[in-house]
């Protein structure tokens, strides 16, 4: 093949060759937006996830509640002879037990006594006059529980006005 036959055919591979290469450019591009899309649907399939266990965790417990107010309940009543009572203990123990697997599951139960006054986490159920511009809480009528920041129930409690906390 002569030396002018050589350069009419690079000449026409040329184009040829800058076409596949833009081809192969768009493709790469193409597969890096599609492999972006899959991580990202990814992560939002763990946080939906997430937020469903929590969802479901959230439920369970609120369906557990009055079980564990009923016995707390109970053991506030508990007569003065029966105290030392094996029966009386062993309530005592289910609500500790009761009270340790909710904390394994991460809920909490809301500060209340003490504190101030925080509609996101307390519901005022009465107030009492006091000598100050403050709300504090004063009595836990009904203990909230919380999952993070998630709350389950709020806590029933009576509020008087303080100077301080």
């Amino acid at each position: 093949m002569s030396k002018k036959n050589a350069e009419d055919k690079s000449n026409q591979t040329n184009p040829e060759l800058e076409q596949l290469q833009q081809q192969i450019a768009e493709l790469t591009e193409a597969l890096q937006r599609e492999r972006a899309d899959t991580m990202n649907i990814r992560r939002q399939h763990e946080s939906q996830i997430a937020a469903l266990k929590t969802m479901v965790k959230v439920n369970m417990v609120r369906d557990l509640l009055p079980v564990i107010d009923n016995l707390e309940r109970a053991l506030k009543h508990v007569p003065e002879e029966l105290v030392a009572n094996d029966y009386v203990k062993g309530v005592q123990s289910v609500v500790k037990q009761f009270e340790k697997t909710l904390s394994d599951l991460g809920v909490e139960k809301i500060k209340t006594l003490g504190e101030v006054f925080d509609p996101k986490y307390h519901e005022a159920i009465s107030m009492e006059d006091g000598d100050g511009a403050i709300e504090v809480v004063s009595e836990e009528l009904q203990a909230g529980y919380k999952v993070n920041d998630d709350i389950i129930r709020h806590a029933m409690v009576r509020v008087r006005m303080d100077k301080e906390k």
